[in-house]
């Protein structure tokens, strides 16, 4: 009998193109996982800001304490953003390949801990500035992982079709956590002093932290992407994404600049706006102009969130609402911001600020949810890239604002060089920025 050669069956071409997008779904969270993890996670984002604000709500007080002036204040407050756009990319790279979730809770246990320990470290000898600022740096580079790995598990545990809505409420967390820093904390710094803030905001983290590890995460998959970090060795198949091709796409740079602007301007508001306040109405009440923004930020965040996925479904092009959207968060918050700078009277100062701050949400549902758009494959690696864009524009616009502050006494530069920054972010997107996936690689192409 003539020999038969056997031929390999390959299975049809559809099945094969839905082979991936069904181990896609089988990752995604059932409703109940999805309602658990966007509760705690906007629980992780509150406390993450707690930790973050608690040294912008004190900054006066331990001016006070240890003398320092505004540049020295200018300095530790930007030395926060010196670790924080060191690790970034990791963060998102380490999401992409052990779990955003696991990748939170590792560094929420860290800078808990830190955060507690402030005071003592403030003490410990006459180098007050010294150790703060390393104090923060290290919070830096521990809260520095949150975002990209918190966008590299939405991506893929999260329907596309409810991911701006998810992000969103998730994204809210950032305005609870200056809300509760700037109220609570504003009372436990006149009636206790300001080491108080740091235990209550540390203290609630580590609860946190343990709460997840105990009820939500699984203690195995933990221990062994502990062992997987600790060895150095590759946690996941090789990426197959052409970084080159990737970062050759205007849209990608689109997004990159508009994560920098919006990034950078809500990095100058949150340091500065305390002091701000401060100073320009002594007799206001603290818990006030802590507090009233970010209150007025919650629902703001939300309601862009159910409005982007709401006008989607109706039809509207992805790119569309997300440039709307863009519009809002960096160029109407940017025209608020700037009328803080020309008023005198408290109340209008507070609608302005109010305005900005709650207007700036809406960059949730806008280029943060079009970095998923572009790469969900990579998410966290992309947004790493442009955080740490954001975050080193950070260092240099909060350090920059203190020595403009102490050379003009002024601060209307302040808040011209926020509208100049979102307005820059804001053009590059609106000229360049797309929703069309650009990770996906031709299987004829060579890798």
């Amino acid at each position: 009998m003539p020999s038969q050669r056997l031929i390999p069956m390959q299975p049809p071409q559809d099945e094969a193109h839905r082979a991936p997008s069904a181990a896609a779904e089988d990752a995604q969270w059932s409703r109940p996982e999805s309602q658990a993890w966007t509760g705690m996670l906007l629980l992780g984002t509150c406390l993450l800001y707690c930790a973050r604000v608690t040294m912008p709500v004190c900054t006066v007080a331990m001016s006070q304490d240890f003398g320092w002036n505004k540049k020295e204040a200018g300095v530790l407050l930007s030395s926060f953003f010196w670790g924080y756009c060191m690790t970034q990319v990791v963060g998102g790279h380490l999401g992409d390949r052990i779990g955003g979730e696991k990748v939170i809770l590792l560094s929420a246990s860290t800078w808990g801990f830190i955060t507690v320990a402030t005071p003592l470290l403030a003490h410990l000898g006459r180098a007050h500035l010294a150790f703060m600022t390393v104090s923060r740096i290290l919070i830096g580079l521990l809260q520095g992982v949150y975002f990209p790995a918190l966008t590299s598990l939405l991506s893929q545990r999260v329907r596309e079709s409810e991911r701006a809505f998810t992000y969103s409420t998730v994204g809210a967390g950032s305005q609870i956590g200056t809300l509760v820093t700037g109220g609570v904390g504003s009372v436990l710094l006149d009636w206790c002093g300001w080491q108080s803030v740091f235990y209550f905001s540390g203290g609630l983290t580590l609860l946190w932290v343990f709460y997840v590890y105990k009820y939500l995460l699984d203690e195995k998959d933990l221990v062994l992407a502990l062992g997987t970090l600790a060895q150095g060795l590759p946690v996941a198949r090789p990426s197959k994404v052409r970084w080159r091709q990737l970062f050759r796409k205007p849209s990608v740079w689109a997004a990159i600049c508009a994560q920098l602007s919006s990034a950078c301007s809500f990095f100058i508001l949150l340091s500065w706006l305390p002091t701000f306040f401060r100073e320009t109405f002594p007799d206001a009440k603290g818990w006030v102009f802590n507090v009233v923004p970010w209150l007025v930020a919650i629902p703001a965040s939300l309601f862009s969130g159910f409005l982007s996925d709401h006008l989607i479904s109706q039809g509207y092009r992805a790119i569309t609402v997300r440039k709307f959207m863009q519009v809002m968060g960096l160029g109407l918050s940017s025209v608020f911001a700037l009328c803080l700078g020309h008023t005198t009277s408290f109340l209008k100062a507070m609608v302005f600020a109010s305005a900005s701050i709650g207007l700036q949400t809406f960059n949730h549902s806008g280029i943060s949810v079009n970095i998923q758009d572009l790469a969900p494959s990579c998410a966290g690696f992309l947004f790493g890239v442009a955080n740490t864009a954001g975050a080193l524009a950070g260092v240099v616009g909060v350090c920059l604002c203190g020595y403009l502050i102490e050379a003009t006494g002024s601060w209307t530069c302040v808040f011209n060089l926020v509208a100049i920054i979102s307005n820059m972010g804001l053009g590059t997107f609106l000229m360049f920025g797309q929703a069309q996936r650009v990770d996906l690689i031709s299987t004829r192409e060579d890798l």
